[in-house]
């Protein structure tokens, strides 16, 4: 068992978050015992309690408790992606300069570890340097199941560019939805607290979002402000509706949550819709039915923001995934029929 010490973060080591620093000075400490060490306050920023996602700066002092033994050990060597993976995630880039990639993350992939995850964007990182000495890093995050456009850096100056984009909202993301039933009105403005309710699994497995009323947020702990924008694009009937969702906030499960709440969850979604395929007075459930896939049909169509280098104005756009183009044939929605921005200038 080590001692405590106390670890000044270097210069170019800025804007990361304090877990993937700290794994990186100690692979071997896992995510739960930097979560847990964080919880007791015995991980501390500048003598500060912190939590694991707080972004660190350089010439700031991380105080690390005693860790064991078997975290001094060296690390072993990074897994290699198999070729067919290493293939996949290659297929996935939609754009490369020298300071930015993006990809087109398929349906199911993960983007980090966690959870008994050992398949994920992260992990294929190596596929993707494309002659860089380093792994490009990971700037924001989407749902296992969630498909669409995800950024990732090249370069430790332009992650943290990116990064406080994404804090300050300087970034516009266009999500696409099937959800049950038609939402009316058909385009508005979903603002809730939301709070994290743990799941019932030895290891919290199953925790979910709960929206909270507005006037609820300041006298829950651990709730959050989330305000979404949605528009009806095209509807079938009553029976379900293509929707374009504009995060305004970017709190975890937030658009999922939302539109459950709205009483329309996104086809598919076990989680927040239930399984349900009719409408018995309470919402619709989030299984269509018929041919209609039940997996979840969420895609981070757009990303628009300002290239952290040129900045020139970055407008990135990903097909969707089968299960979500068959759906949309099924229903005769075109997705050249949709508005690049259905929100205009409202962001």
């Amino acid at each position: 068992m080590s001692g405590v010490q106390t670890i000044t973060v270097g210069e170019g080591e800025g804007g990361q978050r304090l877990d993937r620093w700290l794994r990186r000075m100690f692979p071997h400490v896992s995510q739960g015992r930097i979560e847990r060490m964080c919880r007791k306050g015995e991980l501390r920023v500048d003598g500060g309690r912190a939590k694991a996602s707080s972004r660190i700066e350089a010439g700031q002092a991380v105080r690390v408790p005693p860790l064991p033994d078997t975290d001094h050990r060296p690390a072993p060597p990074p897994a290699r992606a198999s070729e067919a993976d290493a293939r996949m995630i290659r297929q996935c880039v939609i754009y490369r300069d020298d300071h930015v990639l993006a990809l087109n993350k398929p349906h199911g992939l993960a983007v980090q570890g966690g959870s008994g995850q050992t398949r994920h964007v992260d992990g294929l990182g190596g596929a993707l340097r494309f002659g860089y000495d380093e792994n490009p890093r990971l700037v924001h995050r989407l749902d296992k199941d969630t498909s669409g456009v995800l950024l990732l850096a090249r370069t430790r100056a332009v992650a943290a560019a990116l990064t406080a984009a994404f804090r300050h909202r300087e970034t516009r993301k266009i999500y696409w939805a099937a959800v049950a039933g038609v939402p009316h009105p058909k385009s508005g403005e979903i603002r809730t607290g939301l709070v994290k309710a743990p799941g019932h699994g030895a290891r919290g497995e199953g925790e979910r979002m709960l929206c909270l009323h507005p006037r609820d947020i300041d006298g829950t702990p651990g709730a959050k402000r989330a305000v979404t924008e949605y528009a009806v694009i095209e509807a079938a009937a009553k029976r379900a509706a293509w929707v374009a969702l504009n995060p305004v906030t970017g709190r975890t499960h937030q658009l999922r949550a939302h539109m459950a709440e709205l009483g329309h969850p996104i086809v598919g979604d076990g989680k927040y819709g239930g399984s349900g395929q009719d409408n018995p007075g309470d919402g619709w459930g989030a299984q269509l039915g018929g041919d209609v896939s039940r997996k979840l049909h969420l895609h981070a169509r757009s990303l628009t923001l300002e290239h952290p280098v040129s900045r020139a104005r970055l407008h990135l756009s990903a097909p969707m995934p089968d299960h979500m183009a068959r759906t949309w044939g099924l229903l005769q929605w075109n997705p050249a029929d949709a508005p690049e921005d259905p929100f205009g200038d409202s962001g």
